[in-house]
């Protein structure tokens, strides 16, 4: 468990250590102190949870908090129903991207946890953004997901390259679920 001390808080908040022992004094800033010593502690999952119901920016400590969840489809239906699935508060950040060059360009900025990609798009140019993403070292860990349109036909092509699918309709917040639970295994969500 990595904990602070005022000081580092107050580097990461860009306040005075001062008012970070205030917030830790009044109760508003969870922590403990050192027995035998005035100094305190605050374990990084308080302290994250404390910028967020303050809205403050969580600075260095955002990729390590936060699930970056990148969406490449064209529905925007699809999309706003996954954006609120995967809202902010429960430590959600989402981008998107509505081709394989725009989920390229996304990818390398945004650095996300896990890519679904709706097969909508085209199955082609689906299975080609799945696999351009494996072949680089970057993105080795990076969890992948499959919408698949329920069109009848069965889907068949290789799917190694790919983590789990799910089959259009399904339900956003079953998506959501287990993408908190796939991240989750990799990063301590708060």
């Amino acid at each position: 468990m990595k904990v602070f001390t005022t000081g580092q808080v107050a580097k990461i908040c860009k306040v005075a250590p001062r008012t970070v022992s205030k917030w830790f004094d009044s109760g508003r800033l969870k922590g403990y102190r050192i027995p035998g010593s005035q100094d305190r502690r605050i374990p990084r999952e308080y302290l994250i949870r404390f910028l967020k119901e303050h809205g403050m920016p969580l600075g260095d400590l955002e990729d390590e908090a936060m699930a970056k969840v990148l969406i490449v489809a064209q529905d925007q239906v699809l999309i706003e129903n996954l954006k609120r699935e995967l809202p902010l508060e429960r430590s959600f950040r989402t981008s998107t991207a509505a081709s394989g060059f725009e989920a390229g360009i996304q990818a390398e900025s945004f650095h996300p946890d896990c890519i679904v990609v709706d097969f909508s798009i085209g199955q082609v140019e689906a299975l080609q953004i799945c696999q351009n993403l494996r072949r680089s070292s970057d993105f080795a860990e990076t969890i992948l997901i499959a919408l698949l349109p329920d069109d009848g036909a069965t889907a068949s092509f290789d799917r190694s390259s790919i983590n789990e699918t799910f089959k259009k309709p399904f339900d956003a917040a079953l998506l959501a679920e287990r993408l908190r639970t796939l991240v989750g295994a990799k990063k301590e969500l708060v």
